[in-house]
């Protein structure tokens, strides 16, 4: 039986504090944080004594509340948010309803992100970074040590950027979206090229001059009408952003094949339902951090050795059984550490991660690509008799990161640059919702109060 709405009350009225709680169907104190929260306004009742709140505000926010809800405890009490984004089920994914693979199978990174953020193509489409955000970006990054992590680089790229954009606080979605198509291609070329060391860059940036804007600019330092291009020097680089993060990845030459695969990548990865960082991104942006601080938060998540990481790992179990040539002491070694096997295996695809299937199938037209296609093979059967996993999308970007000359931590930078996209995505769709709406209850587990203070 359906709970009956509350009777409408006089809008003239100012309510008390327990006729508010009542109509918003919370406790009083629950009141109370809606004003802390600016959701309700209050004013002190005669004499001085209590608060009153304006009957039509009131029940306006209880009609927001009655919608149906779009954060619910979900099966095995998960957090459930609902999205128009992403849909997995039956062993696909789907972005806005339009299959996932076909998409990226068909259309560029770029495309495949402008459809997710939109819901419309933009056949053609390329991302273009503002000078000075790339100017800032690189200073910064180039001051990190060496060893700094992939994700440690576009974290500290993506706060530099920000800084360099006194709009970032407009969220709505023409800001957002022209904040999303120059943060990307800024990430992607703040990154030092592979092959050669920071301090190299940073000997040159002492000798030369970089330009924040100029009058043609305008608040973003993007040039009106054409946009600047990211590298030095350059007045605009059009090129996929696909081939820049190829420099960025592998000192080898890229053949169009090779190319195909990683923006394939880069597309099947834009984004992947409610995941960790994913989660991270809505939160911040629950709290109506700018796009910046929520793919910040993102990019905070993912180098879990479960997330963003894990293709780092199967890379480097890859690596091994190519040098051993046969995967059976590999995985026995795995076994024996009591750890997961890399790169098997996903919750949410009972059956064949189609990530991984069609990148093995682009895989198999890179001829340099068979020696880690062979090996990922033995993998899979090698580990099938232990348990019967398929593989996922590690372990086919491991193949593409392994036989492209790339390091052990590309993964984690494709699976990076990718999912800013999705993030970004997420992000307007929170923007949408009511405000710190991801504020769930603790459940206090401690010593029962009050508590003697402490000696």
């Amino acid at each position: 039986m359906r709970d009956q709405e509350p009777a409408p009350v006089d809008p003239g009225r100012r309510l008390s504090t327990k006729e508010a709680a009542e109509l918003l169907g919370v406790k009083p104190e629950t009141v109370y944080a809606y004003v802390s929260r600016g959701q309700l306004s209050s004013r002190r009742g005669s004499g001085g004594r209590g608060s009153t709140f304006d009957a039509r505000e009131v029940e306006a926010l209880a009609r927001r509340n009655r919608r149906e809800s779009t954060v619910t405890p979900g099966a095995g009490n998960e957090l459930s948010v609902r999205t128009r984004l992403t849909l997995i089920e039956s062993d696909r994914y789907y972005f806005r309803g339009v299959d996932a693979v076909d998409l990226a199978m068909r259309h560029s990174y770029e495309e495949v992100a402008e459809w997710l953020w939109t819901g419309r193509l933009r056949p053609g489409t390329t991302f273009t970074a503002p000078a000075g955000s790339v100017a800032v970006a690189r200073r910064a990054v180039d001051a990190l040590p060496e060893h700094a992590a992939p994700a440690d680089l576009l974290r500290v790229a993506t706060i530099a950027a920000a800084t360099a954009d006194p709009l970032r606080f407009d969220l709505s979605e023409d800001a957002v979206l022209g904040t999303a198509r120059t943060l990307i291609p800024t990430l992607v070329a703040a990154l030092p090229p592979a092959g050669r060391d920071r301090r190299d860059d940073r000997r040159h940036d002492s000798r030369h001059h970089y330009s924040r804007t100029d009058s043609r600019t305008d608040g973003r330092g993007q040039d009106r009408g054409e946009g600047r291009g990211e590298g030095r020097g350059d007045r605009r680089d059009q090129t996929p952003l696909a081939r820049r993060l190829w420099t960025r990845l592998s000192p080898r030459e890229a053949d169009e094949a090779s190319l195909r695969v990683l923006d394939t990548a880069l597309a099947l990865l834009v984004d992947h339902d409610l995941a960790a960082s994913t989660l991270a991104v809505r939160v911040a942006a629950s709290a109506r951090a700018h796009a910046y601080a929520a793919v910040s938060a993102g990019l905070g998540v993912i180098e879990g050795p479960l997330h963003g990481a894990a293709s780092g790992l199967a890379h480097r179990m890859l690596q091994d059984v190519l040098d051993q040539g046969d995967a059976g002491p590999v995985i026995a070694d795995e076994l024996r550490a009591g750890r997961r096997i890399p790169g098997l295996g996903h919750r949410l695809y009972p059956g064949e991660d189609p990530r991984a299937r069609a990148l093995f199938s682009l895989l198999e037209g890179v001829p340099r690509a068979e020696p880690a296609l062979l090996a990922a093979r033995d993998i899979v059967d090698t580990a099938a008799r232990h348990a019967p996993l398929h593989a996922n999308v590690d372990l086919a970007l491991a193949v593409l990161t392994a036989s492209c000359g790339m390091s052990a931590s590309a993964g984690e930078t494709i699976f990076a640059v990718a999912r800013t996209a999705g993030w970004i995505a997420h992000a307007l769709e929170e923007y949408g919702e009511r405000p710190l709406r991801m504020r769930p209850s603790g459940l206090y587990a401690g010593p029962k109060p009050p508590q003697p203070l402490p000696e």
